[in-house]
């Protein structure tokens, strides 16, 4: 079976009305069929013939018949964008629209829709993983996944195509994920500290039920061991979050000389509530980020910060879910962080 449009004559002089397979061959000098085949997968299409046709599908402006396209081929043409956060946070975090950037433009490049979706709660979950896995995506992002969510094994228990961005606790071995290499990021921003010549590095890490957060802290300690319990505070990768952690460590460690805070939206919380103690930033108490967004540039000082590679961990994502759209098997990656130095360490 293939997509199939009202027949026009070949060669027939294209119209205002929106162009069809018949226009798109006309102009590319090739068949209608060739066109088909090269719609519906590329098969059986020589390089000469995909690259005409390409350009007769920008000169006419031509756009698929999404729904014959998914009569043929099975596929809805389109992916989640799960973000298990309150949504809020969408518009708060800057990371998360770098991901949502990254991911709809990679898939544009494959003339795939992403549909944004929020579950912050387990009715948004319920909603979401019945809807997802009723034949409206080929497959889910699932960004921010936290430790005991059933979102994850609901999608992967119905058999839903899913990669999760950072390493999916509890599932790692039979869930596609891609993740930036948050324990040696962590560890490159300690041992950067530690040269700096501080010894009293406290820590705000991200919640200890993401992977984010168990493995930045878990590169602190490489660093320094079983490090005094009243320099580790949690927070929840928000700014004011950053802030009241920070003020809660300079009230179980007054003479903390730095602090890694895990990241750079808590950062930015943290360098505010050292300035209102009365603390200069990095004079009296050096602040270390993490993530490299763009409040790392406009927090004053600007933030010394681990870098992570957000086009490419969009890629990876969408690489490993069309993978595992295709039916290949499980894959992660794991991607190298870089420390950026800046003013405030």
């Amino acid at each position: 079976m293939t997509v199939t449009e009202p027949h026009r004559a070949r060669g027939s002089r294209i119209s205002p009305a929106r162009p069809t397979m018949d226009d798109v061959a006309a102009v590319a000098g090739v068949s209608r069929g060739t066109v088909s085949r090269f719609l519906n997968g590329g098969h059986n299409v020589s390089r000469s013939a995909r690259e005409a046709v390409e350009r007769a599908i920008r000169k006419t402006g031509y756009v698929v018949n999404q729904h014959a396209r998914s009569l043929v081929t099975q596929r809805a043409g389109s992916v989640a964008f799960i973000l298990s956060e309150p949504q809020d946070r969408l518009f708060e975090d800057p990371n998360f629209n770098n991901l949502l950037r990254g991911c709809t433009q990679v898939l544009a490049d494959h003339d795939i829709t992403l549909l944004l979706t929020v579950a912050a709660t387990d009715a948004d979950r319920v909603r979401i993983g019945r809807w997802v896995t009723a034949g409206h995506v080929d497959g889910a992002l699932l960004i921010s996944n936290h430790l005991g969510s059933p979102l994850l094994g609901d999608l992967k228990e119905r058999g839903l195509p899913v990669v999760v961005c950072g390493r999916p606790l509890g599932h790692e071995r039979d869930v596609s994920y891609a993740a930036a290499d948050d324990r040696d990021g962590a560890r490159q921003m300690v041992e950067y500290l530690r040269s700096r010549g501080h010894r009293r590095i406290g820590i705000v890490t991200g919640p200890l039920d993401t992977s984010g957060g168990v493995d930045r802290l878990d590169g602190y300690r490489d660093v320094l061991g079983a490090a005094d319990p009243a320099l580790v505070v949690s927070g929840d990768y928000t700014q004011a979050s950053g802030e009241a952690a920070t003020a809660k460590l300079l009230d179980q460690a007054p003479d903390l000389d730095a602090i890694f805070v895990c990241s750079d939206l808590m950062a930015a919380g943290a360098v505010a509530a050292l300035h209102r103690a009365g603390r200069r930033v990095p004079q009296d108490v050096a602040v270390g980020g993490f993530d490299d967004s763009k409040v790392a540039t406009t927090t004053t000082p600007s933030l010394t910060t681990i870098r992570q590679p957000w086009m490419r961990l969009s890629a990876e994502m969408v690489r490993l879910l069309l993978a595992r759209v295709d039916g290949e098997d499980p894959a992660a990656v794991l991607l190298p962080t870089e420390l950026v130095v800046r003013d405030s360490a």
